[in-house]
């Protein structure tokens, strides 16, 4: 089956010249050119979404905020610019690449391929598991507690999953964002931190149980 791809930019140029070359490689390709037609392209479940930040009225910035409580696909952002001030904020939002203007189309499907094969390897993950209350569904990607279920963007699922299938490890940040992020991203590890901070307090909201433990000096792990 054909992976789908939503590109959405509001570069026409941008968008024909992505939309002929994915189909090309034989993807099912949707397309949208601001962000209220990405939005509504996003219902349709694509399995990765290119996205540029810098549309008319609605941003990809916040497009991806939107989407992040019920698409949990990859998200690669497009952008001209790249500052750690944006990169933080793209993370933030829920995104998981960035990919500077202008790109290299091998470079974009080299990283288009390594967040798909990243998914299946998720996917493989059948496991549920529960602790203290707390359930993990590895397979569906969902957290829930005492039957409540806990929104969390992607990359914090990944975080939890990775933790939680390995208690009384210590990760590093650094190994979090190797691990979570990819070896190649252009990001940086202080992100983890803030994901983790968000994921205690989503989880706090439902029990007063510390799953997530700070090893000073060292980083962090699901506690045992």
């Amino acid at each position: 089956m054909a992976y789908r791809i939503l590109i959405a930019d509001d570069e026409p140029d941008i968008v024909a010249m992505l939309s002929g070359f994915f189909t090309g490689k034989g993807y099912e390709v949707l397309e949208a050119s601001d962000g209220n037609s990405a939005l509504k392209q996003a219902q349709r479940v694509p399995d990765i979404i290119l996205l540029d930040i810098n549309m008319p009225g609605v941003d990809g910035l916040e497009v991806c905020q939107r989407i992040r409580g019920h698409v949990g696909c990859p998200i690669l952002f497009l952008t001209a610019r790249i500052e750690d001030t944006d990169k933080v904020q793209g993370f933030a939002a829920g995104g998981d690449d960035y990919i500077v203007k202008p790109f290299s189309l091998a470079e974009l499907e080299a990283r288009v391929q390594a967040h798909l094969r990243r998914e299946e390897r998720h996917r493989g993950e059948t496991a549920v598991k529960f602790v203290d209350g707390l359930t993990i569904d590895f397979a569906g990607r969902r957290l829930s507690c005492q039957g409540s279920s806990i929104a969390l963007t992607k990359k914090e699922f990944d975080i939890v999953a990775l933790l939680a299938q390995n208690p009384g490890q210590v990760f590093d940040r650094e190994r979090i964002y190797e691990r979570i992020w990819g070896y190649d991203s252009d990001g940086d590890s202080s992100v983890v931190s803030e994901h983790i901070r968000r994921v205690r307090t989503k989880i706090a909201e439902h029990t007063d149980r510390t799953y997530i433990e700070t090893v000073w000096g060292c980083g962090y792990k699901w506690t045992k």
